[in-house]
């Protein structure tokens, strides 16, 4: 599970085996990183799905994938709470959300943001919102085009989460472009009600100066 490539190795998990979650899992196979992929489901249920993709997607239980360092949450807004169970304590841990609450009403999330809300959920854990923006289409695609590479935006209130998984994002050959905070930058990629945040589906390319 493990990232040999980093001086301080890490592991990853994606939760979450739909459109994004495998999206997310054909970036790591890209760089050879291996990442375990979990759902509510027993892994033997998706594992030929798994496979296909790579030999470094490895398919476990809730239980197993949240052990990790990192761990990618690529549910339905809805089912978060579902995840957050998994453990009693989310501390040392990041959590990069990549869930997008279009059509919760505002006020089922008391007046927060998404990933603020999100947030509550993970006691102890560092959230990071990130990789939601681009539909599972883009997403899956090789961040390498036309020689530059494809944003992902990222938030968090943690400065070092967000140092964190900007490196990972880069790792894996996208460039990170960090917006702050997760009541202001956040507010920018999070959808609120029936109304998309400015930067959803904005598929930029930054390229090397």
């Amino acid at each position: 599970m493990n990232n040999s490539q980093n001086s301080v190795a890490k592991s990853y998990a994606i939760i979450g085996f739909g459109k994004i979650g495998k999206a997310l899992a054909k970036a790591f196979v890209r760089k050879d990183i291996e990442v375990s992929v979990a759902t509510t489901r027993a892994p033997e249920s998706f594992a030929s799905e798994a496979t296909a993709i790579g030999p470094r997607i490895i398919p476990s239980t809730l239980a197993e994938a949240v052990k990790a360092d990192v761990i990618f949450l690529a549910v339905r807004f809805e089912s978060h709470p579902d995840v957050a169970k998994a453990l009693p304590d989310w501390q040392g841990k990041i959590i990069v959300d990549v869930t997008n609450a279009y059509g919760v009403p505002p006020e089922k999330l008391g007046g927060l943001p998404s990933a603020k809300f999100v947030a509550q959920a993970f006691t102890g854990g560092k959230l990071v919102k990130g990789f939601n923006h681009l539909g599972a289409a883009i997403l899956e695609q090789d961040p390498a085009v036309h020689g530059g590479s494809r944003v992902v935006f990222l938030a968090s209130d943690d400065e070092r989460a967000t140092a964190e998984i900007g490196a990972l994002a880069e790792e894996l050959g996208f460039a990170a472009v960090k917006l702050g905070g997760l009541s202001e930058g956040g507010q920018l990629v999070q959808a609120q009600g029936n109304t998309w945040g400015q930067l959803i589906f904005q598929d930029l390319i930054k390229f090397k100066s």
